[in-house]
């Protein structure tokens, strides 16, 4: 008797959470109705026909982003997003789930079936995968071909770098740690070297106080079979980029807001180098450079004092390109690709290539303690006392930021790329703000994001400016049947 109560309950909850899910459905569509668009989680399929065959593409890309996605089948996206319904919801669910099983690895797909307008809809929620599983790809193509990334409303296919990068997680590769086959172990300053096994001895005594100098060098990754590492070279080569020319620094001041804008003599940059030597070379200079082309405050307190207010905090500043130069991707992908500062009228940005490492998001950044791509490196300038390698950059930055009274540093990864951006709280005019705004949600953005990039209050922001591009359908929300989602972001359609 108890076990039939008990089934009875339980045919009963998941009735309930069935005809639950059928109205969020039934919600989701009606949101897209009203916005008439795709988006960064949602793709539309019109199935009344028969089932589409071809959902590789969407399969991979929803899979490989964390917020995995949503696709409607029996939408119309080319009759005013209007419910036609689909050949026999049964049929496609079973094709559907077939198409899920030829994915590496395979994907389980969650159906709901819902009326919308007189027509039977159909939903499969696809799962976002874990890190160490990317990317989900499909089998009949290989994982060069068969991986996807979305980009807004549109499947890509993944570059060779991006599914690399996922490899390079999953195999722990570390390129920090790869023999410079051509460099020489004398090459390496004997001054910088001196310096750290100084260092390690003294910090390491009772493990290595009985270890040789060319032990040391060894147990610590500066050198493999007594030959350069990269992490080694990097740090204490006299100069890395005989051997890697652009593992180096690019840095311009540009007249204006965007790149290519030019100044009265028609000047392109006010100031363009190229920033080389070793990490703890480019490092000081980089810093040398953002100073001496940042605009400089004279502030006069109540008693009269005089100090100098930088347009940028420069501890942030240190902590942004030591970060770019110590987590950057060092594998053979980006050998061509330098780090770029980028020093515009309002803002600053930090580039380096090399997306997020492992299993964290932006919104995570700062708050939870990463995985470091190239571990070694990072100890190896950790003992220097150049880093302290305790996860303290990113909360240190937006720490400087808001002591100065400037919008927080931004942080996002496009492409395999992160930026850092830096605004001096030189804003656009409130004319230009709107589209600015849109310009920057070229890519969905959180309310952080957006409250940062436009230096007002979070309140203002998202009313006064956000909302109403909403509702005018300029911008577009990522999770549009939650709208006050903690993970919501917005972006340009």
């Amino acid at each position: 008797m108890l076990s039939k109560c008990y089934n009875s309950e339980a045919l009963k909850c998941k009735e309930e959470v069935l005809k639950m899910q059928a109205e969020e459905l039934k919600e989701l569509v009606a949101d897209i109705q009203k916005l008439k668009t795709e988006k960064q989680t949602i793709e539309l399929k019109l199935a009344n026909h028969g089932c589409p065959t071809k959902l590789f593409d969407t399969l991979s890309s929803f899979a490989n982003q964390d917020d995995g996605g949503i696709i409607i089948f029996g939408v119309d996206e080319n009759d005013d997003y209007k419910a036609k319904g689909v050949y026999d919801p049964q049929d496609l669910q079973k094709k559907v789930t077939e198409q899920c099983k030829q994915m590496e690895p395979l994907i389980r797909a969650l159906f709901t079936v819902a009326d919308v307008d007189g027509k039977v809809v159909v939903s499969a929620e696809i799962p976002g995968s874990d890190v160490a599983d990317r990317p989900v790809f499909y089998k009949g193509v290989g994982r060069l071909k068969g991986s996807y990334v979305r980009v807004g409303e549109s499947d890509e296919p993944m570059s060779e770098y991006e599914i690399y990068s996922y490899e390079a997680f999953r195999k722990r590769i570390r390129d920090d740690l790869r023999v410079v086959e051509d460099a020489k172990r004398e090459l390496l300053s004997g001054e910088k070297l001196s310096e750290y096994l100084t260092l390690v001895k003294r910090e390491r005594n009772n493990l290595l106080g009985n270890a040789t100098d060319e032990q040391i060098l060894e147990l610590m990754g500066v050198t493999v079979d007594g030959k350069p590492t990269l992490a080694g070279l990097l740090v204490f080569s006299l100069y890395p980029q005989t051997y890697y020319p652009q593992f180096c620094i690019t840095a311009v001041r540009v007249p204006g807001t965007v790149m290519g804008e030019t100044g009265e003599d028609q000047e392109r940059f006010i100031d363009n180098k190229r920033i080389v030597g070793s990490i703890p070379d480019m490092l000081q200079e980089a810093e040398d450079f953002v100073l001496k082309n940042s605009r400089t405050k004279i502030i006069v307190d109540e008693k009269g004092h005089r100090r100098d207010k930088t347009e940028y905090p420069m501890i942030a500043v240190r902590e942004a390109i030591l970060n770019a130069l110590v987590h950057r991707d060092y594998s053979q992908h980006t050998e061509n690709v330098p780090i770029r500062i980028e020093m515009y009228n309002d803002r600053m940005e930090i580039k380096n290539s090399g997306g997020l490492y492992g299993r964290i998001s932006i919104d995570a950044l700062g708050k939870v303690h990463p995985e470091t791509r190239n571990a070694t490196l990072a100890n190896i300038l950790e003992i220097m006392n150049i880093t302290e390698n305790r996860y303290s950059g990113i909360p240190t930055m937006r720490m400087e930021f808001a002591k100065a009274n400037l919008p927080s540093p931004i942080f996002s990864v496009r492409h395999g790329e992160f930026t850092v951006t830096m605004k001096n709280g030189t804003l656009v005019s409130t004319d230009n703000l709107e589209e600015n705004l849109l310009e920057f949600c070229a890519q969905p953005r959180t309310r952080e994001e957006l409250t940062s990039f436009t230096g007002k209050s979070r309140t203002y922001t998202m009313n006064r400016i956000v909302l109403p591009l909403v509702e005018s359908g300029r911008l577009a929300l990522t999770i549009p049947e939650k709208p006050k989602s903690s993970k919501q972001k917005f972006y340009r359609k």
